[in-house]
């Protein structure tokens, strides 16, 4: 191995360690919490839904991506190439569901409370159980052609796909079908992008009259503390926008792959280290902007340091 290989198995290492570590934390504090609370929180149950997709898609293809990187070859039989492949698209697809759902949840949450929003907002926490749950029997039925299109390591240079997995083979199907397969795909992923966009503009929206209503009510240099709903719709704007620059990002560079001769190692090389990018910095997000998260990190943080 030489050192950009070395250099990307370490990147990739520290990637994966840390993305699979805080999603965990995330998905067991959400999960307790909304476990432990006598008020349930939806936006706690969708975060931990949001980790749990997240957690498998580094589990999966980060991993496996991870062992390719280190010099592994061939590490895979043909069930389990179908199987690791199958729960990384399938969680894929749970990830923007999650994401698109959190968007819509939070800008009905901090929308006005007008007569027609009223009732909205009383059904809303009962639709994100069946919304969650709708979200993993469409992604498990719509990527049940995976296991067909990937096989186990072969031997043979037939494969007729630009990217070399290096653990599992695509078999080349139809042209048909994989045209079809792919424009059902695209629409999926552009539906749910256009659908969190949407919500995000509009929350923007309420967030920059909110501003100004704050301003004209409050003396100039007080700076008056943000309502959790606030709070809740700036963390979710960035976390759409960090999933809109990143899946934009991804689907221009798997273009460009996909439609060159000989792909640049350096470009896919930085594509595999950015298709995790989500899925490790998400969390970090979510702790950084969630008070109880600080709260709760303090509170270890002292108790550790405390000699009783």
């Amino acid at each position: 191995m030489d050192v950009i290989e070395i250099s990307l198995g370490v990147v990739l290492l520290i990637q994966i360690i840390s993305g699979i570590s805080v999603n965990a934390f995330l998905l067991l504090f959400y999960t307790s919490t909304v476990s432990a609370s006598h008020k349930f929180s939806s936006s706690d149950l969708i975060f931990a839904h949001l980790a749990m997709a997240n957690t498998i898609i580094l589990l999966t293809s980060g991993l496996l991506e991870t062992m390719s990187a280190w010099g592994l070859r061939n590490f895979l039989n043909n069930i389990g190439c179908k199987i690791l492949l199958y729960l990384y698209r399938v969680s894929r697809g749970l990830a923007i569901c999650t994401t698109c759902l959190l968007s819509i949840f939070q800008a009905i949450t901090i929308s006005p409370g007008t007569s027609r929003w009223v009732g909205v907002k009383a059904r809303l926490p009962k639709c994100i159980i069946p919304c969650c749950l709708f979200s993993w029997i469409f992604n498990l039925l719509l990527e049940m052609i995976t296991p067909m299109n990937f096989t186990g390591p072969q031997n043979n240079s037939s494969v007729r796909y630009p990217l070399d997995l290096k653990y599992c083979s695509r078999v080349s199907l139809s042209a048909t079908i994989n045209q079809v397969v792919a424009v059902v795909l695209s629409t999926r992923d552009l539906l749910f992008v256009a659908l969190m966009s949407v919500a995000s503009g509009y929350m923007v929206y309420v967030l920059c009259r909110h501003h100004r209503r704050v301003q004209h009510l409050h003396r100039p240099g007080h700076s008056p503390r943000a309502m959790p709903e606030v709070t809740a719709a700036k963390r979710v704007v960035a976390l759409v926008m960090l999933y809109v620059l990143l899946y934009g990002r991804q689907s221009i560079t798997l273009s460009f792959i996909l439609n060159m001769k000989e792909s640049p190692p350096l470009l896919l090389n930085a594509h595999m280290v950015l298709s995790f990018t989500f899925s490790t910095l998400s969390p970090f997000l979510v702790i950084h902007s969630d008070r109880r998260m600080r709260i709760f990190v303090h509170r270890k943080s002292a108790s550790s340091l405390d000699p009783s």
